[in-house]
């Protein structure tokens, strides 16, 4: 079973006040952070969804061992980067995608949800019962999720309307997203 990662890299941040691929946290910015957690995972390959100041992001960032992806409309919303990515994918079963805002999100949640790829698949991290990232998408699935992935809701609405399998990760993981500065851990 073959599973790609794909990192949605490509808002502005409007309310961060800078594009989340470029916010330093850690000693390194969230794009490489997340990048490096799909990595270590095991995803193969990785795919990097860039949009607004991608050329800085480029300039930035190391990404060794990543597939980089320009999405021109990532003005429209994380849908047209999710439509964006998935095109980019070859050759795999499933995807485990990641928004690069999650700090909390971990190498391990990622192998968890691994675990239960297969080209029928949906499931999702959850946190203390709140579903979250992760979110692992078999094959199967990838016409329907682009077709229903618009705005700023990527996958939700085409997960709400199928059989989501939960899986806990709150014991290895923390699944929120950062908007502002003042979410940051």
């Amino acid at each position: 079973m073959r599973v790609a990662g794909l990192l949605l890299a490509a808002g502005a941040g409007r309310r961060f006040g800078t594009p989340k691929a470029l916010v330093e946290h850690g000693g390194a910015l969230f794009v490489e952070s997340s990048t490096g957690v799909l990595l270590r995972a095991g995803c193969d390959p990785v795919v990097v969804v860039l949009g607004a100041a991608a050329d800085e992001v480029r300039a930035r960032a190391c990404l060794d061992g990543a597939v980089v992806v320009d999405n021109p409309d990532w003005a429209t919303g994380m849908g047209s980067s999710l439509r964006a990515g998935l095109a980019a994918l070859t050759g795999v079963d499933a995807v485990v995608v990641l928004p690069v805002d999650t700090p909390g999100v971990t190498a391990q949640a990622v192998r968890r949800l691994m675990a239960r790829a297969g080209g029928q698949v949906l499931a999702r991290a959850s946190y203390d019962g709140e579903p979250g990232h992760p979110v692992l998408i078999g094959r199967a699935h990838w016409p329907g999720v682009a077709e229903s992935a618009t705005g700023d809701a990527g996958a939700r609405d085409y997960l709400r309307e199928h059989q989501v399998l939960v899986v806990p990760c709150e014991d290895i993981a923390a699944g929120a997203d950062v908007d502002r500065p003042e979410d940051l851990p």
